[in-house]
């Protein structure tokens, strides 16, 4: 692979040569889920479009550390209620139940879009010391306030000495006063509206709460994924990645907390995902323009015509681009589960080719020059659905072979075997797709066909054309396709 790999970096706001901190080793973080209820759809194409990223720098032999946090405390609602204390309160369960409710939930959906688990999956609860010690190094590096017991960021003071705040969203002070998530209760307690909440002092009511030097309370939203990030990849590090909803305030302040406690910027590439639409709209529950991952599988909502498998879904997403807008529409997944279908019925079909010759095949060059540029693609900022469209030129190649159109020698065996190994590791290990049924599902299926196919050879060498003509037309409406050949009979699934 010649060309290297490029990142687009949000705070640059340009694509850069993707240079790690330490050679061989890359740092990652990626906000998760603040998990007070099932996982939204629009987050889990954020963390399949993350489990690509990390598969392709392993794939291209980093050693990678990949942090996928959970927010279990801090995340506030527009009232000030804590999500977590919310949905406790809905549930009519202590809040680590809810918490670990719905991580089990989460955890399931990712396994479900086959989307690997991080190295570290650290929670915030679990780190309030550390919490505690980053307020501390804000309030003495002259950054922070205290007010009633209550710790706030200091945007104002920050921005003019540093020339910082605002560089990641392109916000300016003056466009942030109401764009804070605290508790609207407290903003009189603030030197400026824009100041953020680093500690919150917690009500009598308050469900989650810990002592603090400065009261009993919980920490801001903002500063766990600064605390937790530096504690596993240190103050600076390679990767920062999550939603583009979260570029402000979230991660603004997130810079604001590191640089305001060791004086660092902590990522050195940021990255962030699009927003998924539905039907060309945001999507909202208000208005009905919303989908569950578990109704798109079973098709039980007016928005699909159908159910249609996590690995469609996978792939649909995949077909745009991380930092593209993706459309989720009924026509859309239907032609995803079509071009899925094709890819899948293509690479069954490879390894059943043989070539009888060693090296010097007429479609060598061609497809040696297609392998090579979905790698280009890949290193061209993730870009898969360029090397999808790619793996598609492929599918003609390989049918025309299959059906004889052109001969097995066109495509040497060394380069058959090439074409074989690159497949499977775009496909499988990169894409992050796999085939729809189990080994032993398949294993079934592929008996059963075998002995329907054999019973149906021997009407046909019987001349009972009656039997034959059944088992073709029964096949037919279950949707399995027969095709007979000079190497015998294959069948699929249409």
């Amino acid at each position: 692979m010649d060309a290297p790999l490029q990142i687009y970096n949000s705070l640059t706001r340009q694509k850069e040569v993707f240079t790690p901190l330490h050679a061989g080793h890359v740092g990652m973080y990626v906000c998760g889920p603040t998990v007070y209820n099932d996982v939204h759809l629009g987050n889990c194409r954020t963390f399949i479009s993350f489990d690509v990223i990390y598969r392709y720098l392993t794939y291209l032999g980093y050693k990678v550390r990949y942090i996928r946090n959970i927010t279990d405390v801090g995340h506030l609602l527009d009232d000030g209620e804590d999500r977590m204390s919310k949905g406790a309160r809905l549930d009519n369960l202590e809040p680590m139940e809810v918490a670990q409710k719905y991580t089990n939930n989460f955890h399931d959906m990712m396994r479900t879009f086959n989307v690997l688990p991080p190295s570290i999956e650290p929670r915030a609860t679990g780190h309030i010391p550390e919490q505690i010690e980053m307020v501390q190094q804000i309030l003495d590096n002259g950054y922070a306030y205290i007010k009633n017991g209550s710790v706030y960021f200091d945007t104002v003071k920050f921005a003019e000495e540093t020339k910082e705040y605002g560089k990641l969203s392109g916000r300016v002070i003056e466009e942030l006063i109401a764009e804070s998530r605290d508790n609207l209760k407290n903003q009189d307690e603030k030197n400026h509206p824009s100041d953020f909440a680093i500690w919150m002092k917690a009500s009598d009511e308050h469900i989650m709460k810990w002592n603090s030097p400065w009261s009993v309370g919980f920490p801001g939203w903002h500063l766990e994924c600064s605390a937790m990030s530096t504690k596993y990849l240190g103050k600076q590090f390679d990767i920062h990645g999550g939603g583009n909803d979260l570029k402000f305030p979230h991660h603004e302040n997130e810079i604001a907390q590191n640089m305001g406690s060791c004086g660092c910027q902590p990522a050195k590439y940021w990255m962030h995902t699009n927003m998924l639409l539905m039907n060309g709209k945001k999507m909202s529950k208000s208005d009905g323009n919303t989908i569950s991952p578990s109704e798109l599988f079973t098709g039980d909502s007016p928005h699909v015509s159908k159910g249609y498998s996590p690995m469609v879904v996978r792939f649909f997403m995949l077909q745009s681009h991380y930092r593209s807008t993706n459309d989720l529409t009924d026509e859309a997944l239907q032609a995803a589960e079509k071009g899925f279908k094709r890819l899948t019925e293509a690479f069954e079909a490879l390894h059943k080719l043989h070539s009888p010759v060693t090296e010097g095949g007429a479609e060598d060059e061609n497809i040696s020059k297609i392998i090579h540029g979905v790698f280009e693609d890949m290193n061209d900022d993730f870009n898969t659905p360029k090397a999808i469209a790619r793996l598609f030129e492929l599918v003609p190649v390989i049918n025309s072979v299959k059906d004889g159109k052109i001969p097995p020698e066109s495509i040497s065996q060394k380069m058959l075997e090439e074409l074989k190994n690159a497949f499977h590791v775009i496909f499988f290990d990169i894409l992050g797709l796999k085939t729809e049924e189990s080994d032993a599902d398949k294993g079934y299926v592929k008996g059963l066909m075998e002995l329907i196919i054999r019973l149906r050879q021997q009407a046909r060498a019987n001349k009972d054309w009656a039997t034959s003509d059944t088992i073709r037309d029964s096949l037919n409406a279950l949707n399995i396709q027969i095709k007979d050949g000079k190497e015998g009979t294959e069948w699929s699934f249409k």
